[in-house]
């Protein structure tokens, strides 16, 4: 888990957005996908951008993503993003794949720039077609500002009850580069190589490859170690955009300050996928996972995820029972070498188990660290160097509410 240092002069910026990079701009509308709620958003850059995105591993990957990727692969470059809420356009055969593919086309028209400059991504129902009606009324509508993050925010989300959104600056060749980001997601998540929607920007100067490098970097260890429900959807996407408006040297491996720009663009990442774990749909408390003295880094992301994707795990912490025999549970069913008898969980700085044993422990300190928004949970294998983190939310009988009436 990153935290910001003087090292590489991380910065958190107030109230990041999208737009806090350079040469961005953003808006939303209402168009009528929903009752009354902003439906249709638009991401644009002023100069053609290098781009890098992951996408689900679903065998049902939703029409938008494919039109995206094609994208992608002409040119390696994007000036705009086009987002529906509502409707996924996913499982929707050849007439789906059409209306994208229309999206890209009516937003690449109106702006005056090439249709493979163009990524679209939609969210909501499975399986019903887009009103085409409604999407052309909103790429003809609607209006990217430099003061339109807000709309652009609130316009991606679905179930999300609040919007999800950061920034942070790195020091690049002496000069100031942000990264900001935006994401929706609260059901549905249980990434494998992305899940939700997120998009990030930055005025960073770095090609294509470069950025997809960094970007597949830092989700290993941010959107990969967050689950809200064991599920993964047809439409999950992260996709970044640099523009390049802040002049450095391009960056690569090799520049003397990749390392400031990688830990910035994984601080932006981890903050969305907290952001998202703790509105998961229902949830109550943010559930957070750290996993020390692993084999290896991987095999203590397992372990972190699969904690914390735990419905016994998850309900326990939402009925703040300290059942630490849950996480026991779910560690020993873990795709990883753990050694029981060099097992110990802590609940925050209480130790429940030990060298595969009880401890003895406060029932009422343990069930007040559960009643925290964060609950932290700590395992220590004594194995090796290896550690990770992951996050979730607690299991609630809101989730259920939530999504036995989705479509209705």
């Amino acid at each position: 888990m990153l935290e910001t240092t003087d090292a590489h002069h991380l910065k958190k910026v107030e109230n990041g957005t999208v737009l806090s990079p350079k040469g961005f701009k953003a808006g939303g509308i209402h168009s009528g996908l929903r009752y009354e709620k902003q439906d249709f958003g638009l991401l644009l850059s002023d100069e053609p951008a290098s781009c890098a995105a992951v996408y689900t591993q679903s065998h049902f990957q939703a029409a938008p993503l494919k039109v995206t990727q094609e994208s992608i692969a002409k040119s390696h470059k994007l000036q705009a993003l086009v987002i529906n809420s509502a409707v996924a356009n996913a499982c929707t055969g050849k007439e789906g794949l059409t209306n994208a593919y229309l999206m890209r086309k009516w937003i690449a028209e109106r702006f005056n720039f090439p249709e493979e400059y163009v990524a679209v991504a939609s969210t909501g129902v499975i399986g019903d077609q887009l009103p085409m009606d409604k999407i052309e009324y909103g790429c003809h509508h609607v209006n990217p500002t430099s003061t339109g993050a807000e709309d652009f925010q609130k316009a991606i989300l679905t179930t999300d009850t609040c919007e999800k959104t950061c920034g942070y600056q790195v020091i690049i060749d002496e000069k100031v580069v942000t990264i900001g980001g935006a994401a929706k997601g609260s059901g549905m998540i249980h990434p494998n190589m992305a899940t939700m929607l997120g998009f990030i920007t930055t005025d960073a100067a770095i090609e294509s490859d470069q950025l997809q490098l960094a970007l597949k970097s830092s989700i290993e260890k941010s959107f990969n170690q967050i689950t809200v429900d064991g599920e993964t959807s047809t439409n999950d996407m992260v996709l970044a955009m640099a523009n390049g408006s802040v002049e450095h040297c391009s960056l690569t491996p090799e520049h003397p300050d990749w390392a400031a720009f990688t830990e910035g663009l994984q601080l932006v990442c981890e903050d969305l996928a907290k952001q998202i774990a703790r509105d998961g749909e229902g949830a109550t408390k943010l559930i957070e996972v750290n996993v020390q003295g692993a084999h290896s880094d991987q095999e203590a992301r397992v372990i972190a995820k699969k904690v914390v994707g735990s419905s016994l795990v998850k309900t326990a912490v939402y009925g703040e029972d300290a059942n630490w025999g849950r996480i026991v549970g779910a560690i020993g069913h873990s795709d990883a070498q753990v050694d029981p008898e060099n097992c110990s969980i802590y609940l925050e700085d209480q130790l429940v188990f030990s060298k595969g044993t009880p401890n003895s422990f406060s029932e009422e300190k343990a069930a007040a660290a559960l009643g925290k928004e964060k609950v932290q949970i700590q395992v220590e294998l004594l194995a090796g160097e290896g550690s990770g983190t992951a996050w979730g939310c607690d299991l609630t009988y809101d989730y259920v509410k939530i999504n036995a009436s989705y479509r209705t």
